[in-house]
């Protein structure tokens, strides 16, 4: 086969859109984006991050593969470096052995494109494409996921995970009438709260725009951390910006009148969710203050979104003061539900990686964005 990596253009859209059908046809729930345009940071200017999409090209006319690149200016180690993070790569090696080794080729060309590259994501430990990436010499980081209960009841009548079978269902819908259910989620997150010690109160509202508040707090909290991607005000209206993915509200958290940082939520009612079912779900999808301040700002979001009237609240976190900060809450915090990949050139970037993992800043907004828009 003569496979060729080329940029998506308006001329691959009928092609894609023949590549999803063949993935629907074949049983398989991935599909590609069907316009070349991205839907969240297109590359229109000089910014510090964008998304750009390539396709893998058999005999000059069909698609047999995608994946999509996002680079991001960070702060690495008190440096300014380029590091990207991918998505993807899909192809059809799912769906035929004549394609198996196509997504290795594919993570191949994403390296010679952008050799600091990342993605976080995987749900696990044990997914296949894990092995792959660590005999290919990636360094593989683990992180939890941060959950917590506000409305037992309707949590254990609506999350889809956990109901998976009859068994299941039974006995979260006795737990959830009995009462029982209720009174031990609320017991464990109590005790969990008075272990993690709480934090010092703040104040939070809500703002459209990130000012020049955002920048002098940039400045003063980049270089507390090993990697993390530049949000300042520019960056972050960038990929906040009202009106688009994602439904973001944005708030300001202050004490006293001196800004502590700022925290983005989502309010989301799902719908037939295969997670959460039709769970009300309040989630914390970035994040920026000192790591000393992580406390506060997380205590106002999670305070924010109850207010609102949330069934349950997660976050993906990666450093320690963050995740600390979740528990200080009451959140039960699920290790390494969510791994961060480093190749091989950025793992050298951050030597000693021993240290440098636990000085990780990394959010859902770090993270590959919308999936089929």
């Amino acid at each position: 086969m003569a496979i060729e990596v080329v940029p998506y253009t308006e001329a691959w859209t009928d092609a894609v859109r023949a590549f999803n059908r063949r993935m629907e046809e074949g049983g398989v729930h991935w599909r590609w984006y069907e316009s070349p345009v991205d839907a969240w940071v297109p590359k229109e200017g000089d910014q510090r991050t964008w998304r750009e999409h390539h396709l893998a090209i058999e005999d000059g006319e069909w698609v047999r593969g995608a994946f999509a690149l996002k680079p991001h200016e960070f702060r690495c180690r008190g440096e300014d470096r380029t590091v990207t993070d991918w998505q993807g790569p899909i192809t059809e090696g799912i769906l035929s052995r004549r394609y198996n080794t196509l997504g290795l080729r594919l993570i191949r060309d994403m390296l010679k494109k952008y050799p600091l590259l990342y993605s976080w994501g995987h749900g696990g430990l044990e997914q296949p494409m894990l092995e792959m990436l660590r005999r290919l010499g990636w360094q593989l980081h683990g992180t939890p996921f941060c959950l917590a209960v506000v409305r037992p009841f309707r949590f254990l009548r609506q999350n889809a995970y956990l109901r998976g079978t009859p068994a299941r269902r039974f006995a979260l819908d006795l737990l959830a009438f009995s009462g029982l259910g209720g009174l031990g989620l609320k017991l464990l997150h109590a005790a969990l709260r008075v272990r993690g010690g709480g934090a010092p109160a703040a104040e939070a509202e809500p703002f459209s725009e990130f000012g020049s508040w955002a920048d002098e707090l940039w400045e003063s909290c980049r270089d507390e951390y090993a990697l993390i991607a530049y949000r300042d005000a520019a960056t972050m209206n960038l990929l906040l910006k009202d009106g688009h993915w994602p439904p973001a509200i944005k708030l300001r958290v202050r004490r006293d009148g001196h800004t502590l940082g700022w925290v983005a939520v989502l309010d989301t009612p799902m719908e037939g969710d295969v997670r959460f079912g039709d769970c009300r779900v309040g989630s914390v999808i970035d994040a920026l203050a000192r790591p000393e301040d992580a406390g506060s700002v997380v205590a106002a979001a999670v305070q924010f979104l109850k207010q609102r009237g949330v069934d349950l609240i997660f976050s993906n976190q990666a450093h320690p003061a963050w995740v600390a900060a979740f528990a200080a809450q009451g959140f039960v915090n699920l290790p390494d539900r969510r791994i961060f990949a480093a190749s091989p050139e950025l793992t050298k970037a951050l030597e000693p990686f021993e240290k440098a993992g636990g000085g990780l800043h990394l959010t859902n907004m770090d993270g590959h964005g919308p999936m089929r828009m």
